[in-house]
């Protein structure tokens, strides 16, 4: 028989001081701690659960690391009981965010003038992923950055990107030099043959344009590789 005297899991419950959020309106999100600042993305939890123990249980697929989290899928998130479809987009919007703020807070704080300026960026945007992707930045006359872009998908050991959809797109953003950037999942920052290939040919057809290919990037979580410092462009 069910224990009426059960207390309530709800945070309406709780008192006004420990609700997420009451306490950030009256304190600010910064005093916040990550299980309740995902327990306000989550909104509500279950019968047995409260938004901030299920937030706790979301952070716990990343090893209590928001990096980690950034990685995961929705399908990962929905592992948890109570975190549906509605909640796992939510969750994951929310971490997009926080990798897109991250990247721009390091595009505004440095002047592109090294590879090391752009792979900081570009490692920001396309680490995480646990496929290959391949990205281009696209740079005006002032070699000021116009646009950013996935341009193409793969799997797990290699993706290929089509020259026609990146000058395509160089041409609609008036860009005038370009870096190319793909991801290494496995952490091996060594340019393939293939890797190499496609570079000259996107090289080739960007120079009937007028389109400067500056450089070629490969990054990882462990670092990254210029075509551009290694001699290969």
């Amino acid at each position: 028989m069910e224990n009426i005297n059960k207390p309530s899991t709800s945070i309406k419950n709780w008192a006004i001081d420990d609700r997420p959020r009451e306490k950030l309106l009256t304190k600010g999100a910064a005093i916040l701690s990550d299980s309740e600042l995902l327990a306000i993305l989550i909104n509500n939890g279950r019968k047995d659960k409260s938004a901030v123990e299920l937030a706790k249980e979301v952070l716990n697929l990343g090893s209590q690391n928001l990096n980690e989290l950034g990685k995961l899928s929705l399908k990962d998130f929905q592992k948890i009981k109570g975190i549906g479809e509605a909640k796992a987009i939510t969750i994951a919007a929310a971490l997009e965010l926080g990798r897109r703020r991250h990247a721009t807070a390091a595009l505004e704080k440095t002047v592109i003038k090294t590879s090391t300026d752009i792979a900081q960026y570009m490692r920001t945007r396309i680490k995480d992923f646990g496929y290959e992707v391949f990205a281009v930045l696209f740079l005006n006359k002032a070699n000021k950055i116009n646009h950013f872009e996935i341009v193409s998908r793969g799997g797990l050991t290699g993706t290929v990107a089509d020259p026609r959809v990146i000058l395509k797109i160089a041409l609609e953003q008036e860009a005038t030099s370009l870096v190319l950037c793909h991801n290494h999942p496995s952490g091996n920052l060594k340019p393939s043959k293939a890797d190499e290939a496609l570079t000259q040919k996107i090289k080739i057809a960007a120079h009937y344009l007028d389109i400067l290919i500056m450089d070629h990037l490969i990054v990882s979580e462990e670092g990254y590789f210029s075509f551009a410092d290694g001699g290969l462009l």
